[in-house]
């Protein structure tokens, strides 16, 4: 079992950056495949960014392209979403999602995410 606490969300002015950080517990999360996903009012769920589980792979959705990014410290249990020249369009709920991967590969896909934070409010005011 892992547990993903998510913590960083905030309120944040048109270009504001936002940093998000997802703790783990265990001491198997070096083995974890990474995401971020988001949810807003009235839409699905939506992959963010993902990062593999040594950390030399990321992906990203096109709306996070050149303004986010994901990194991962394994020494700390931690995975993060740095989010820079935020839009109102970035308000949603931000959650964190992790999965055991034998392989050095980035997971894009939710239904493939087997453990899931109780994610974090971002809203981004215009």
């Amino acid at each position: 079992q892992v547990q993903l606490v998510e913590s960083g969300g905030g309120l944040v002015q048109t270009g504001g950056s936002l940093r998000l950080s997802c703790a783990a517990s265990g001491s198997t999360f070096s083995t974890y495949a990474m995401g971020w996903f988001r949810q807003a009012p009235g839409k699905e769920r939506e992959f963010v960014a993902g990062i593999s589980r040594s950390g030399s792979s990321t992906h990203y959705a096109d709306s996070a392209k050149g303004r986010f990014t994901i990194s991962r410290d394994n020494a700390q249990n931690t995975v993060y979403l740095q989010m820079n020249s935020l839009k109102p369009e970035d308000t949603a709920v931000y959650y964190c999602a992790g999965r055991y991967n034998f392989m050095d590969y980035v997971i894009t896909a939710e239904r493939e995410y087997g453990y899931w934070g109780q994610g974090t409010q971002v809203t981004v005011s215009s």
